[in-house]
């Protein structure tokens, strides 16, 4: 079974919801004209229930099925990203400053797909519940819905989200079973030492010497005190100091990203950093002070739901991977994977330039597959009788 037909039959209606968003994007919380088209269509649609307003431009809508049953939550996010967009394309960023640059844009229309679909036919026992979530972009919006009770006020049972695949055949689908993305956190290092004469070092605590010799030692975490089969990430990306050429500055900061998936290897991490830091400060004669900021868990699909959406998706499309390496990039859909059994998956998004790059667009044909993928799900999961 291909994209549902019903589906197929409305592509053109989801090409057009998915480049209005494109074209009128919004970033982290502050989802409101979003969230107010999507309502808009899910009440033009007719489900039961539209709740708004969850962690500040959130929506949970409710889909009742053919009888009692268990309720499949579906999320989608729907944040942009502060960046420039320069693909020229008609339905272009209409908004300096801010672009789809990681296909939620797609998200939401592959879930507004499927909800079309599901209000139409509800050829399925229980509920559904679509998750339209801000802020997944660094700002945390799935654990702020589940803080604020989504999964318990809706009764959500299970879980599952797709994300676009660049570099991968449209309609493509991938995933595996436990950890799929890793943790993420963020480290700062603010380093104090005696500014002056560029001409004159002996006067000074020289702050960049102490932040090369801060980098380097980083270096040899992953190099040397981690077990080479234990994936992990640790990267400086700014380091920032001076003014001019005849300046030794006071102060540098150097910030960087890790990438865990055991507990026991971030807490390896975060110790092996503070030691870093007050070994080579003291070693150069300046402070520096560390700043470790735990962000968000790995994700980790549960074996038995991921079997079973891959099975689905095998449905939808002839080429389902379903145990595919793990990556380490990171996503807050976490946080519903921790509370609750599902699975996250992607789907291709053909030979498009990568995720967060200025010239990405998401490519309107995957978007049939991701919404067919959803309703079967559905019916899957919930059959009738």
């Amino acid at each position: 079974m291909p994209i549902i037909n019903r589906i197929a039959d409305y592509a053109d209606d989801m090409v057009a919801w998915r480049r209005h968003l494109h074209a009128h994007p919004e970033v982290g919380f502050a989802c409101h004209q979003t969230a107010d088209f999507v309502a808009e269509r899910l009440r033009a649609f007719g489900v039961d229930e539209v709740h708004e307003g969850i962690a500040t431009s959130g929506i949970v809508a409710i889909i009742e099925g053919r009888g009692g049953g268990r309720t499949i939550g579906l999320r989608a996010d729907m944040d942009a990203l502060p960046m420039e967009e320069r693909t020229e394309a008609d339905h272009a960023s209409t908004v300096p400053g801010k672009m789809h640059a990681c296909g939620h844009d797609g998200h939401t229309t592959m879930l507004l797909g499927a909800a079309r679909y599901l209000a139409e036919t509800r050829n399925f026992a229980g509920r559904v519940a679509l998750i339209f979530q801000p802020a997944e972009e660094g700002g945390g919006g799935a654990e702020v819905m589940v803080k604020e009770g989504v999964l318990d006020r809706f009764d959500i049972a299970e879980v599952y989200a797709l994300h676009n695949a660049p570099g991968r055949p449209v309609g493509d689908f991938y995933t595996t079973p436990g950890p799929i993305m890793a943790a993420v956190d963020t480290f700062h290092i603010h380093i104090k030492g005696i500014g002056g004469h560029g001409a004159m070092p002996h006067e000074t605590a020289d702050p960049i010497v102490a932040a090369v010799g801060i980098v380097n030692a980083i270096q040899t975490i992953v190099s040397r005190n981690h077990y080479a089969q234990n994936d992990l990430v640790v990267s400086v990306t700014q380091i920032h100091t001076g003014s001019a050429d005849n300046i030794i500055p006071e102060t540098a900061y150097i910030n960087g990203t890790v990438r865990t998936f055991k507990p026991e290897v971030q807490g390896m991490v975060m110790a092996r950093l503070e030691a870093v830091v007050e070994g080579q400060a003291a070693a150069y004669g300046v402070e520096a002070d560390l700043e470790y900021e735990v962000g968000y868990p790995a994700t980790v699909n549960d074996p038995a739901k991921t079997a079973f959406a891959a099975e689905v998706a095998r449905e939808i499309s002839p080429q389902v991977a379903d145990h595919v390496g793990r990556e380490m990039g990171a996503e807050d859909f976490a946080y519903m994977l921790e509370k609750r059994p599902g699975s996250y998956l992607f789907v291709g998004n053909g030979d498009s330039a990568g995720l967060h790059h200025p010239e990405y667009d998401f490519d309107d044909t995957a978007a049939p597959y991701g919404a067919s993928f959803f309703a079967r799900l559905v019916e899957r999961a919930l059959p009738v009788g």
